[in-house]
């Protein structure tokens, strides 16, 4: 099957955000993505490809979670059609197309 491409955005709050930062900064530096510092956390926006969202999204949070156990992820990923897949850490919140802007 081949690669689909992602855009990400995501909020990841962990108890250890200098310890998960190299991992998310590893993520964004191919595809000159934004890292934004919030209070507990990140802000992450970039592209990604990969088979599909699920385990994109499930590879990054293991990721994550084998260096900082106490690390959450809410994450959206659209395709350049417009369908897009939402988590919430592993677990699967809605998809479709996104909603219009107001």
């Amino acid at each position: 099957m081949p690669a689909t491409r992602y855009h990400l955005a995501a909020l990841v709050t962990t108890a250890s955000p200098s310890a998960i930062r190299p991992i998310l900064e590893r993520l964004v530096a191919p595809h000159r993505g934004v890292l934004r510092p919030t209070e507990g956390g990140f802000e992450v926006e970039t592209i990604v490809e990969g088979e599909d969202a699920r385990s994109i999204n499930r590879q990054l949070l293991s990721e994550m979670r084998r260096v900082e156990r106490h690390t959450q992820i809410r994450s959206e990923f659209v395709t350049d059609r417009g369908a897009h897949e939402r988590f919430f850490d592993y677990v699967p919140k809605g998809s479709g197309r996104p909603a219009p802007p107001p």
